[in-house]
């Protein structure tokens, strides 16, 4: 590794697993073996691997990257994601940066007009340039001299955001900004969908949130999330009977008929697709985790 990329793996290792209560938007990850294919949602966000390897799985596409390499989250995608190469000795280790986008539209007002790029995938990867892996570097070192972050830590941020803007996935973030950008404008559905995850939800009202054509919606919806809007909101749908699940210690009968299903046998064969095994199988063994844990 180049000294930079060093220094910053010993930094993002100090700080990994800590809330940073002054910086909340950072945050550092280590994992010291594999773990198992579990879904999420994202929230717009870019990730840096400085050591180790992770797998993501969006829609039908399988994506692995490694040290070095950035993965650019901008809408709030349904994925699943894995941990792939980590061990005692060599753990996977990461950092990340939650996207403002008063931030974005910030620096895209000092920059010159570009004209709104077509819709591509919410999603990228590509590899992290000297002058990236360095603006990551000098702000996680700040988190080293905590007096200094009121007066630097929304300049390096900003130094950071800059970078990634103008880097390969800039016309993507700057689709984040855009109040009128197409991406926006799926993410405004996105959210709508969310909000209402548990009703029955038609794909007409949901291209005029949208306020686009039932067919552009529908195109575009899956060119940025990789799934149709229903899929979309069936996932949303799992993701929260499995807290419920846990959490509210909700039976899976209940929990299924809580999100929205009006049948408790179904929701047990879409449960077992997304999460690979039966909702009273994976909750006990989600509990047991938490449980050895405390």
């Amino acid at each position: 590794m180049l000294e930079t990329d060093s220094l910053l793996l010993e930094a993002a290792v100090r700080h990994s697993g800590k809330p940073q209560a002054c910086l909340p938007r950072l945050v550092a990850s280590r994992f010291d073996r594999p773990t198992e294919v579990e879904p999420l949602v994202y929230d717009p966000i870019a990730t840096l691997v400085l050591q180790g390897r992770k797998r993501v799985f969006i829609g039908d596409r399988v994506f692995v990257y490694g040290p070095g390499r950035c993965m650019i989250v901008a809408a709030e995608i349904a994925a699943m994601g894995q941990i792939s190469e980590a061990s005692p000795e060599t753990p996977f280790v990461a950092v990340g940066l939650y996207l403002d986008p008063i931030v974005l539209a910030d620096l895209i007002a000092d920059l010159a007009d570009m004209p709104d790029p077509p819709v591509e995938p919410g999603f990228g990867f590509s590899e992290a340039s000297p002058m990236l892996l360095d603006a990551w570097r000098r702000l996680l070192e700040l988190l080293d001299r905590p007096g200094e972050i009121p007066v630097m830590g929304q300049l390096l941020e900003r130094e950071l955001t800059f970078r990634l803007l103008m880097g390969p996935h800039g016309a993507l973030l700057r689709q984040i900004a855009g109040a009128n950008s197409r991406l926006s404008q799926i993410r405004l559905a996105m959210a709508w969908i969310r909000e209402r995850y548990s009703e029955p939800l038609g794909i007409d009202a949901m291209a005029e949130v949208a306020g686009m054509s039932r067919s552009a919606f529908h195109r575009r919806f899956k060119a940025v999330t990789a799934l149709s809007p229903l899929q979309y909101q069936k996932q949303i749908r799992l993701h929260a009977a499995r807290r419920k699940m846990i959490v509210g210690r909700a039976d899976a009968a209940s929990a299924a008929f809580a999100v929205g299903y009006e049948s408790a046998s179904q929701f047990s064969r879409d449960y077992k697709r997304l999460f690979g095994m039966p909702p009273a199988r994976d909750v006990g063994r989600l509990r047991g985790f938490s449980e050895s844990a405390s």
